[in-house]
């Protein structure tokens, strides 16, 4: 080598190592701001993630010029990632479909569940309207996980060729229910302490074979003391869909209930609220005195009204089997009547660690209530034993029991009942004559077990 030709190899070196440097750091960032927008939400402010990744907030708008520039990579590396876990799971297949269907859905089901955990903070992005005007961050919130829904749907049409999954269910509706099921292992409050690929290997071991013991037909379900038990309830709850609320605080409570659903908590003002109301700001906080007490009065009658659907039910005279199911209209109603306290409860449960209090719904109250219907289940010989503990079975089974807002809105709430029957109840595996599980039902060989 001439000497000019090592001076230029030299200064090449010389002005990759700041470049190199500067990456090393602009990751570190991103991976501090993740973090904390995993544990604390989207409230997470710079100053925060600058003194967490332990340099001077001036150092951070070398890397990046605002919080929605951090927000944009970190939507862009999910959805860069997220599109790349169908091949990461078909790595692990062991033979063509058919009768793989059920090891090759397990597979990318704990492909979904690992990814999710890495990427939660922009998993919280994608449920709410990001107060920005950047086109391409609201774009990229908004954009469906396309790639494994996809994937999905290929394993469930293989597996119902060969007559591994059974006839009459909607697939498409199904692959979407299921990619969301593991996308939502990102939640603290579902997932606690399990790993994610246990977690995932416990979903798809009630999706597949389903909690009943033996297969129950729809009418009997329909006719249960429980079912009408929940819809007597159902049927009391009152119409709060008018166009115009009779009073200012009514209005103030209906715009706000409306934006919290749409921005989530964190991303709406007071400004917000008294625009959507059609009123002036001062008079919004006249009238909510705070937005923290504006939030818990609207949760806590959200979750008085279903708690008294829940009461309901598990005071009937029905199996638990029966009570189990009739909670899923509850619920499907709930998310009907009440979609935007719906989401405002999502909200918490994405954002907020396992122990901390739930607004309004009580969810440590409604967990207790699930663990006693399962056990009590089990003993009766109608619910299937898990080798999983009854703690996670039932925030599981929790899980599965809302059916997301999209597939509602598409099928409508009977056909969306009958979608939660099939898929927590009954199992969407062929049963044998006996009513068991085929051998293609039972766990599969996973190595992630």
């Amino acid at each position: 080598m001439t000497a000019r030709a090592g001076r230029r190899a030299r200064g090449l070196d010389e002005t990759a190592r700041p470049a190199a440097a500067d990456q090393t750091r602009r990751d570190e960032i991103l991976q501090t701001a993740a973090r904390l927008i995993a544990s604390s939400g989207l409230r997470t402010s710079l100053q925060q993630i600058a003194d967490d990744a332990g340099i001077l907030p001036g150092s951070l708008y070398h890397h990046f010029e605002s919080k929605d520039a951090i927000l944009l990579e970190l939507m862009r590396q999910y959805h860069t990632d997220l599109d790349r876990v169908p091949e990461l799971a078909r790595r692990q297949r062991t033979g063509p479909g058919g009768a793989h269907a059920v090891s090759d859905l397990e597979d990318l089901a704990v492909a979904i569940a690992r990814f999710t955990v890495e990427h939660r903070a922009a998993l919280q992005m994608s449920f709410y309207e990001q107060p920005s005007e950047n086109a391409e961050l609201a774009g990229l919130a908004r954009r469906p996980p396309v790639a494994i829904q996809r994937a999905m749907l290929d394993i469930l049409r293989s597996g119902r060729a060969a007559r591994v999954f059974r006839a009459g269910l909607d697939l498409p509706v199904l692959a979407d229910r299921i990619c969301q099921s593991m996308l939502h292992i990102g939640l603290d409050v579902i997932r606690h302490d399990a790993a994610p690929e246990d977690a995932a290997a416990l979903l798809c071991r009630i999706v597949l074979g389903g909690l009943a013991t033996a297969d129950v037909a729809d009418a009997t379900l329909d006719r249960s003391a429980a079912f009408t038990a929940a819809d007597e309830v159902i049927q009391g709850w009152p119409d709060e869909s008018v166009d115009e609320p009779p009073d200012k605080a009514a209005r103030i409570r209906a715009a706000a209930r409306a934006e919290f659903g749409r921005r989530g908590y964190e991303g709406t003002t007071a400004r917000d609220i008294a625009a959507a109301a059609g009123l002036p700001t001062t008079t919004v906080y006249r009238f909510i005195g705070s937005k923290d007490a504006l939030l818990m009065s609207i949760m806590r009658s959200f979750g008085e009204k279903v708690g008294a659907g829940w009461t309901s039910v598990l005071r009937s005279e029905s199996t638990p089997l029966e009570k189990l199911d009739a909670l899923s209209w509850i619920n499907v109603n709930a998310l009907d009547r009440f979609s935007d306290e719906f989401r405002i409860q999502l909200a918490w449960m994405r954002q907020s660690p396992p122990d901390t209090p739930a607004i309004g719904w009580s969810f440590g109250t409604r967990l207790r209530q699930m663990k006693r219907l399962i056990a009590d289940g089990i003993r009766a010989g109608e619910i299937r034993r898990d080798s999983s503990s009854l703690e996670m079975v039932a925030r599981c089974v929790m899980g599965l029991h809302w059916i997301p807002g999209n597939i509602l809105t598409e099928v409508g709430r009977r056909v969306a009942l009958i979608h939660v029957r099939d898929t927590l109840v009954r199992g969407i595996a062929v049963r044998d004559r006996r009513g068991g599980r085929s051998p293609a039902q039972r766990p599969s060989r996973s190595p992630h077990r």
